[in-house]
């Protein structure tokens, strides 16, 4: 069974560059035909997908963040990573990574997560 962990720092300053990392056990982020994806949930707002990165290395962004994220991979390690640049305290949120059949990804029900993890934009 794929498990996925996010690691990164929980908080980060406004204008920095935010760097997440997800590791992946128990399957391999070439498997064809998965999608690796970025999730986002403010405090008290909903989900919200943030890009993708497929088994093939394309990439897809959310229209609202495109500007400020990327998404790259390690295979070597397993791993994919999310940047999001230049954050301001609306960045806080807690971020997920997912597995899923799908490029976009909304709910829990929709493929594998990891547990989360917090990151709080401030200074």
């Amino acid at each position: 069974q794929v498990q996925l962990q996010e690691s990164g720092p929980g908080l980060v300053k406004p204008s920095q560059t935010l760097s997440l990392t997800c590791t992946v056990s128990g399957g391999s982020i070439t498997t064809n035909y998965y999608y690796w994806s970025w999730i986002r949930q403010p405090p008290g707002k909903g989900l919200e997908w943030m890009g993708a990165i497929a088994y093939s290395g394309s990439t897809y962004y959310s229209p609202s963040l495109k500007s400020r994220t990327s998404i790259s991979r390690d295979t070597s390690k397993n791993q994919f990573t999310l940047q999001l640049s230049s954050v301001t305290p609306e960045d806080t949120a807690v971020y997920y990574c997912a597995r899923a059949g799908t490029i976009v990804i909304v709910t829990p029900s929709q493929g594998s997560w990891g547990q989360g993890t917090q990151v709080t934009v401030s200074s």
